[in-house]
């Protein structure tokens, strides 16, 4: 049996159709994801479960674990080869 869909609108008034009680808007998460940077390079519960940890820049990451990283909501396995390359590129490396 399929979830029905029920039209939700946000805060901002886009319109749109969710099955779940999530809350989120595809609009709105589609106008914040940056332009450049690590974090936009990561899937969007990625990039929102960094943000709620304040986790911004790559210093900030390399105070971290694999281990830890891995603990957060949203975060899986396929997002550390991205975390891990944006890294290495400055020079810095998880904490181990």
């Amino acid at each position: 049996m399929a979830a029905t869909k029920k039209l939700k609108i946000c805060d901002q008034g886009h319109k749109y159709y969710k099955s779940s009680d999530c809350p989120t808007c595809p609009t709105c998460e589609k106008e914040r994801k940056p332009e450049s940077g690590f974090l936009s390079k990561l899937s969007s519960p990625a990039r929102n479960a960094l943000i709620h940890v304040g986790i911004i820049t790559l210093q900030q990451l390399a105070a971290y674990s694999e281990k830890e990283i891995l603990k957060l909501h949203g975060i899986g396995p396929a997002s550390l080869p991205v975390l891990r390359s944006s890294l290495e590129e400055e020079g810095l490396y998880f904490k181990q």
